[in-house]
């Protein structure tokens, strides 16, 4: 009869050296398992792991396919084809490059955005705002930085800023009179250029008007083919401030200090003269303007001017090469001076996204963009790097193109007039419609 169990004590020292068995009693050097059984479970145990593992690799897989790459959302004046054209390539570089998703917000006044973020900020938004980046400079930024709209000081850990040489160009780190704290980093150049209808001026026998005085006498000959935008768009505020400096040539210490009575005084009666007259003779009497500069270059297009401006020269080029104006377009700088600025972009206060658009101005400084920028067929936006800081292989990317026929001649000087000091902006746009009423 076989025992259900075994007594280790029933097995003395001599059965287990001679290995004998006894009777009715099993031996302990059998094995507990088989070598089939411990292959079974060897597999068993395998075949768990990597279950577990596959598992995790999944789970890791679907929570990185959960996280969605950062969203910086520029807003920036969307009423330029060459402008939005760069965005979308700026897009898909920091997209491939750095992962992020940028959104350029278009806007049709940039005072709208800074107007969201002072709203955001009275509701007690400061976390999550919905502006990231912003294009501006002059009064928007005056107000921005008056309100406490921006981030501080953190243009100077953009490692491309140094590119720019600051130290020895105050252009960069002032911003129409205003220091700029390093609440916005500069982004392009641009100057105010006229350009005009070469056939036209041929049938009328005229030449293009080269100051201020000859704007005048070249409309009241030829009636209704010059206009200028109301002054809440930045292109008619830019036109009555390049007046204003052109009628006021022994007054222009005044326009850079903060305005007052006293000084509107002093220099808004030649202006108001000079307008007085040269309305009647715009384009539709002057009764109705513009209320986008967008429009003024369609008017050209179009045939109904013969004579315009633009705060970019190489947006003239570009525009011919697109088709968007005629081939017998020119375009010239006024000898009695040219208004000229930096443009910047600012990091609101409130945004979610602080890391990535950083990453993203950084890139936009880079002589790569900039390089890109200031092509004709691309934007044709000046560039802020200073030359002498790059190195042979980047001042290569800025290669000179072959001179278009529409293109400024920049082999000629031209003054510049420096913009005049933020507070100006509101007086001069406040103090004309007060005057002159809305014109749309």
């Amino acid at each position: 009869m076989l025992h259900s169990s075994v007594n280790s004590s029933a097995l003395n020292t001599s059965q287990l050296n001679s290995g004998r068995q006894a009777k009715g009693q099993l031996s302990t050097n059998r094995p507990l398992f088989t070598t089939m059984q411990v292959l079974f479970f060897t597999c068993m145990v395998i075949f768990s792991v990597f279950v577990v593992a596959q598992t995790a690799v999944a789970n890791t897989n679907d929570e990185a396919a959960s996280e969605k790459p950062p969203l910086v959302r520029f807003h920036a004046w969307g009423g330029s084809a060459q402008v939005n054209g760069y965005l979308q390539w700026v897009a898909l570089q920091v997209k491939t490059r750095f992962n992020i998703e940028l959104q350029h917000v278009k806007l049709a006044d940039t005072s709208d955005a800074v107007s969201r973020v002072l709203a955001e900020k009275a509701a007690g938004n400061h976390d999550n705002g919905s502006v990231d980046l912003i294009w501006i400079n002059g009064e928007n930024f005056a107000a921005m930085k008056k309100h406490g709209l921006l981030s501080a000081s953190w243009v100077s850990e953009l490692n491309n800023f140094s590119l720019t040489n600051p130290e020895e160009n105050s252009a960069m780190t002032t911003d129409f009179g205003e220091p700029t704290l390093g609440m916005e980093a500069p982004w392009g150049k641009a100057s105010m250029v006229f350009y005009y209808r070469s056939e036209h001026m041929k049938s009328l026998g005229l030449m293009a008007p080269k100051t201020t005085e000859q704007l005048l006498r070249f409309s009241q000959k030829a009636p209704d083919r010059f206009t200028y935008p109301v002054p809440s768009d930045y292109l008619g505020i830019s036109f009555i401030k390049y007046a204003a400096l052109a009628l006021n040539k022994d007054k222009h210490s005044v326009f850079y200090q903060p305005v007052s009575d006293a000084s509107q005084k002093t220099v808004l009666p030649p202006l108001w003269k000079y307008l007085d007259a040269l309305h009647p003779t715009m384009w539709q009497q002057g009764e109705h303007m513009l209320r986008h500069a967008s429009q003024l270059q369609r008017l050209v297009g179009a045939g109904e001017l013969s004579l315009a401006f633009s705060f970019t020269a190489s947006e003239i080029p570009s525009a011919v090469t697109r088709f968007d104006l005629p081939e017998d377009v020119r375009t010239y700088a006024m000898q009695d001076g040219s208004l000229a600025n930096v443009h910047f972009i600012g990091l609101t206060y409130n945004s979610g996204s602080k890391a990535a658009a950083k990453t993203v101005v950084n890139f936009l400084l880079s002589p790569q963009a900039q390089a890109k920028k200031q092509e004709i067929t691309v934007w044709g936006d000046d560039t802020v790097l200073d030359m002498t800081t790059l190195t042979n292989a980047q001042q290569a990317l800025f290669k000179k193109e072959a001179a278009h026929p529409s293109a400024l001649d920049k082999s000629k000087s031209t003054a510049l007039l420096a913009e005049p000091h933020a507070s100006w902006t509101d007086a001069l746009r406040d103090a004309w419609y007060e005057r002159y009423g809305a014109r749309y």
